[in-house]
């Protein structure tokens, strides 16, 4: 009940802040959307590890996949699954990568996983393509942005309202008939009222093929931003909306490939997966009140962010052989492939026999197979409120920052098992299923956040002390299916509940980061803070906690920059979390308690210019070692963990470096990344560890005019192929070698 009366007291706050729009005071724009680490040079004064990949670095290769962009910055790890960054899994600092689900994922400083509470796995990623920059923020700042604080956040900022009337449209096109569009127009008249139209249109056929199918592997998004601002000349006071819609369709599976498979033809796909395809809608609206003032500045912005989506995706086989969709025994195609992989039986089914269905030589009986809607609806709202305090007391300067935050969020489930089986390698409809009978349960959030946060400069120290506090409650019910009782199958009625289950958390997380600057252009930097996941709504498992320390040396001058930070991450408990696409063969939903775990690593950025400034040069590199400092019995999302065994999907060795040549009308830049070999699992063991993997890419520009650039890139360079994840369901490629070649044009 004091949540819903908090809730009141925000609106009010925001409404009754509007005040006076024509307030004498500096002029102010609002127009910059809102950041959390700010321009590029802002790091240098950060007291934890903060990048940011500004719009400069963006325009070298024009990347718009966010796996490709992130991989520059330390500390961040990938484990690629579609080779487009649809649903990337992103870690900072060795935190579980599924789906994101462990970083504080934001766009314009506004929290946009589906259900960053209830569901924070990331199904739906905003379009990389379209925004401006990305900021990293890792260290005890990370306070300031919650849930996620153990390894940090990630704030993907949307092209800002031109200052000025301005035109620009990005066309590109390329191999498996790729083709992109990113057009934008906006304008400020001089009595401060501002507006952006956006569209990017993006789709490709796919670089995968599929068993006996003509159909596509590859992408639709269609995405739509509107943003409109108002700032009075000299009025402290702003207003501004932004409206934001994306649909996207996709033929992506969750079934890869056999090992013996995969290294025949890496681009194979069987023929199982030729029905799978996710469809997703998107729509965001953000309002946000700004007052800046000399000393003092407040924000209230409101957001509502709803996300659709539907993964028609094969399942599993039923091997004991029911035709009934409503008592199918699925046996997961992880564990086929597996067993396939290791040459053993699943019960009478010998390891040629599973191998013959994979590639569709063997007939199987009616109703044998299970293709699953995945269909889940959910949404995000909230209102912030931060406040920005700036004054001094004897001897030091102070800026005192204060948010708060009332949130809400649900994902609602009502999924369909379907049954087929496959003749002559082709996929037949046996018995559609009832609505429901593979989910059909509604889970809740509501949460309350709150930091304070001082940073206060003294002499040639900074410091940083903040704290934070989460207040969650979490819920799920679940309803039966019963077929013949209800008119409808899928009702949730009284009479058709069948479990419930809740869950609350308080948690209070303090921190401090410390910086001292040696020189002009020296800076040695410390930090600990608390760090935390959200637990899931899963009765008697313990949130995830650790203490996270680091230290490192920051330079930066008008040429060079070099940055060295050691970090350490010590669990109390790992938080498991089973879902579909993490592949184990557990209840989606349920959680698992991982015990303690230590992380440490290294993080080493360099970067310098030489012969004047037409030779950029970058370097990127990760240390990470991860492991679990006690013994598990064998669990279903764990396994049957050692103490010392590696935490999953975290390479120990990650590089990154980039050369570039730049004169007055061209610039031509190349890029290499290496990743390290990882475990997929902690208990990990034959036919469980990626490849190592060594990606180039190049990208050149030309110049024709002041308002033309012609551009090329390949991606990819020496079209290696290696096994960059096995999960959901077997080994899967990197993308394969692709050129585009486009234009940009301003007017």
């Amino acid at each position: 009940m004091y949540k819903k009366f908090i809730c009141l007291c925000l609106v009010q706050v925001a409404v009754s802040s509007l005040g006076d729009l024509n307030n004498d005071s500096p002029d102010t724009l609002f127009y910059e959307e809102i950041t959390i680490v700010g321009a590029r040079e802002a790091q240098q004064g950060v007291t934890g590890s903060a990048q940011v990949i500004d719009a400069d670095q963006l325009k070298r290769f024009g990347h718009t996949d966010i796996q490709r962009i992130a991989r520059q910055v330390p500390g961040v790890s990938i484990q690629v699954e579609d080779g487009y960054g649809l649903r990337p899994n992103i870690s900072i600092r060795g935190v579980a990568t599924e789906r994101s689900g462990r970083i504080t994922l934001l766009e314009d400083n506004v929290l946009i996983a589906p259900a960053p509470y209830s569901a924070p796995s990331a199904y739906y990623f905003p379009t990389a393509g379209r925004m401006s920059s990305f900021e990293v923020l890792k260290g005890p700042s990370a306070i300031t942005q919650g849930p996620y604080t153990i390894g940090g956040a990630l704030n993907m900022v949307s092209t800002p309202i031109p200052r000025e009337v301005e035109g620009r449209i990005t066309a590109e096109m390329g191999q498996d008939e790729s083709v992109r569009v990113h057009a934008t127009y906006g304008d400020t008249s001089d009595d401060g009222f501002g507006f952006l139209i956006e569209t990017q249109q993006w789709r490709s056929a796919g670089y995968q093929k599929i068993d006996r199918s003509g159909r596509e592997t590859g992408l639709d998004v269609a995405d739509y931003t509107l943003k409109a601002a108002y700032s009075p000349n000299e009025s402290p006071h702003s207003l501004a909306i932004k409206i934001q819609l994306a649909d996207q369709t996709s033929n992506q599976s969750y079934l890869g490939l056999t090992n013996v498979d995969f290294n025949r033809d890496a681009e194979r796909r069987y023929g199982l997966s030729s029905l799978d395809q996710i469809r997703t809608d998107h729509e965001q609206v953000i309002l946000r009140y700004g007052y800046d003032a000399e000393a003092l500045s407040f924000s209230a912005t409101a957001y509502n962010n709803t996300h659709a989506r539907n993964w028609f995706k094969t399942e599993g086989i039923d091997l004991d052989g029911s035709d009934n969709a409503s008592v199918f025994s699925k046996t997961s195609w992880s564990s086929v492939v597996s067993a396939v992989n290791r040459g053993q039986a699943i019960g009478d089914w010998s390891a040629e026999q599973l191998a013959s269905v994979l590639d569709g030589s063997l007939d199987t009986a009616l109703g044998s197979i299970q293709i699953r809607a995945n269909e889940r609806e959910y949404f995000s709202r909230g209102i912030q409120l931060m406040a920005v305090w700036d004054f001094n007391t004897s001897g030091a300067s102070h800026r005192v920052e204060a948010g708060l935050r009332y949130h809400q969020d649900e994902e609602d489930r009502l999924q369909r098992n379907s049954t087929y089986h496959q003749e002559g390698g082709e996929l037949e409809l046996d018995d559609l299923g009832l609505l429901g009978n593979a989910g059909n349960r509604i889970q809740q959030a509501d949460a309350i956040a709150f930091h304070l946060y001082d940073r206060i400069e003294v002499g040639p120290w900074t410091l940083t002390p903040g704290i934070r506090f989460e207040d969650i409650d979490q819920r799920r019910v679940r309803y039966e299916i019963r077929a013949g009782r209800t008119e409808n199958p899928a009702s949730r009625s009284p009479n058709n509940l069948r479990s419930t289950r809740s869950n609350t958390t308080r948690v209070v997380l303090p921190g401090v980061g410390a910086l001292y600057r040696v020189n002009q252009t020296t800076a040695l930097i410390a930090g600990i803070h608390k760090g935390f996941t959200a637990p899931s709504n899963a009765e008697g498992v313990q949130e995830e906690e650790a203490l996270n320390y680091e230290i490192g040396v920051r330079h930066q001058s008008d040429s060079r920059r070099v940055e060295l930070i050691g970090f350490l991450s010590d669990y109390d408990n790992l938080l498991g979390e089973c879902t579909a696409s993490s592949g184990s063969n557990c209840e989606v939903g349920d959680a698992f308690n991982g015990n303690a775990v230590t992380v440490r690593g290294i993080e080493f950025l360099a970067g310098t210019e030489l012969a004047g400034s037409s030779v950029p040069v970058e370097l990127s590199y990760t240390y990470i070692d991860g492991s679990f400092d006690t013994d598990i019995a064998d669990t279903a999302f764990f396994g049957d963990v050692n103490a010392g065994d590696p935490i999953p999907y975290i390479p120990r060795h990650q590089l990154h470096a980039m050369i570039g040549f730049v004169q007055t009308h061209w610039a031509v830049h190349l890029s290499a990344n290496f990743v390290d070999e990882t475990c997929v699992r902690a208990a990990c063991g034959a036919f469980e560890i990626t490849d190592s993997s060594f990606t180039v890419d190049v990208a050149g520009r030309w110049s024709v005019n002041d308002n033309l650039g012609l551009f090329a890139r390949v991606e990819n360079l020496a079209d290696s192929s290696a096994i960059v994840g096995l999960h959901p369901y077997g080994a899967r490629p990197n993308k394969s070698r692709t050129a585009l070649v486009g234009l940009d044009l301003s007017f």
